[in-house]
């Protein structure tokens, strides 16, 4: 479901609605996923019912769903989860709005096709590079990469970054001296580069819960490599530039360099749901591998 369809009349800054039985899915096919939080899923007669924080019913057709991100506040009850598994209806455990992820769980029986089809094309060089070739069409549409190898085309991607970067701090006018990220030394940081390292974490929890919900992999990468998360990092590449690179510069010469987690957030969200960012992740994927014909 794109991400325009999500949005909360009531709260605009919000990326995914409260669940009422006006904005369950109705659909033939699988719908990839719904979001929960601040309520209660348990098993009423033998189907899965969600109680909400205002004691509010609505029964859940996860026989229809690929996945279920239970957010903030919630309980599940070990019936539930067996109803769940038995429908082949994955669970994320995430954060507000999905923007942290914490953990997931697979059914036994779940589809592997979509996987299979990943891991076939990660295992094969040509196809593999290939899928890379595709990924950085994306960022370079006018560029003959066909005979690029994948080195060069990282190399290309590394001056767009930088010289985006400097773009960006001469527009808004804010001193840079280039990306620095320590784990655990987030405070050590200047104001854009803690913004960055906070929009990044958001958009790979974002696309964390996109990729497990259609059954891929996030550990089957085909550009990134040696970290655990290559194939989040390879789709995040895709959409940094305005949700996360553009947003640090102008959050800092907005906010003067105070760091000011509240706004950061609420203009991250402002940002995904602008570029429809939740709408574009599973067509940009089936894209990627090869699984629908679109023009890039």
């Amino acid at each position: 479901m794109k991400s325009n369809e999500l949005i909360n009349e009531g709260n605009p800054a919000r990326l995914l609605i409260k669940v009422t039985r006006d904005t369950l899915p109705q659909v033939k096919e699988k719908y990839p996923f719904l979001y929960l939080e601040k309520g209660r899923m348990e098993i009423d007669d033998s189907s899965v019912k969600w109680i909400d924080c205002d004691c509010n019913v609505v029964r859940l057709p996860v026989a229809m769903l690929n996945c279920i991100l239970l957010g903030p506040g919630t309980t599940v009850t070990h019936e539930a989860v067996k109803v769940m598994a038995a429908a082949n209806c994955g669970i994320c455990w995430v954060g507000d709005d999905s923007m942290m992820f914490f953990a997931s769980g697979q059914t036994p029986t779940s589809n592997t096709r979509n996987m299979h089809h990943q891991m076939m094309l990660a295992a094969t060089p040509a196809k593999s590079l290939e899928v890379a070739r595709r990924m950085f069409a994306y960022r370079f549409p006018d560029a003959d990469l066909e005979k690029k190898t994948l080195p060069q085309m990282m190399g290309m991607e590394g001056l767009r970054v930088r010289k985006f970067y400097e773009e960006m701090a001469v527009k808004y006018k804010v001193g840079w001296k280039g990306r620095r990220f320590e784990p655990g030394k987030f405070e050590m940081s200047d104001t854009t580069n803690k913004i960055l390292t906070a929009a990044n974490a958001a958009l790979y929890s974002i696309i964390m819960s996109a990729v497990h919900s259609m059954g891929y992999s996030p550990h089957i990468g085909f550009i990134h490599a040696g970290s655990p998360l290559p194939f989040i990092y390879d789709l995040a590449d895709l959409y940094k530039q305005h949700v996360s690179i553009e947003l640090a510069f102008s959050l800092t010469a907005a906010m003067a360099g105070y760091y000011d987690r509240y706004k950061i957030a609420t203009e991250f969200r402002r940002r995904v749901i602008e570029i429809d960012l939740l709408g574009k992740i599973g067509p940009d994927i089936e894209t990627i591998l090869g699984k629908k014909q679109c023009s890039l």
